[in-house]
C-alpha cells in the first residue's frame, strides 16, 4: 500500500527528473561532468550531482531510475548502484514504480 507521504516524494522525484531532462539538452554539446540536482525527492535537497552525459544516458534508460547523491534516496526506493559521484535509486514494482512510469518525460504516449 502506497502512503500520501510516499506518492508525494515519487512526485517530487519526477518534478527534478524533468528539470534534469532540460539541463541534459541544454548541453548535449559539452563534454566532461555536467551538474545535474539530485532527483532524491527529499524536501530540501538542492544538491549537485556531476556526471557525463553517457552516464546520465544510462541512468535513464529505465524510467523507473533516478539520479541521487550518494547516500540520498527514499527508503522505499531500491538501490540499484551507487558510486563515488552519483548514485542510482529504482523505484519498486507496484504503484510507485508505474507513478515513475506515467511521469517520465521521455515516455512515448501511444
Amino acid at each position: 500500500m502506497t502512503t500520501g507521504l510516499e506518492a508525494q516524494i515519487a512526485l517530487n522525484e519526477s518534478t527534478f527528473r524533468q528539470v534534469n531532462e532540460g539541463i541534459e539538452e541544454g548541453c548535449r554539446e559539452r563534454e566532461g561532468l555536467v551538474p545535474f540536482l539530485c532527483e532524491c525527492g527529499e524536501v530540501g535537497c538542492n544538491a549537485i550531482v556531476e556526471l557525463t552525459l553517457r552516464e546520465y544516458e544510462r541512468v535513464r534508460a529505465d524510467s523507473r531510475s533516478f539520479l541521487v547523491l550518494p547516500g540520498h534516496g527514499a527508503a522505499f526506493d531500491d538501490p540499484a548502484c551507487e558510486g563515488e559521484r552519483y548514485g542510482v535509486v529504482r523505484k519498486p514494482d507496484g504503484p510507485l514504480g508505474d507513478l515513475a512510469d506515467r511521469t517520465d518525460p521521455r515516455r512515448e504516449i501511444a
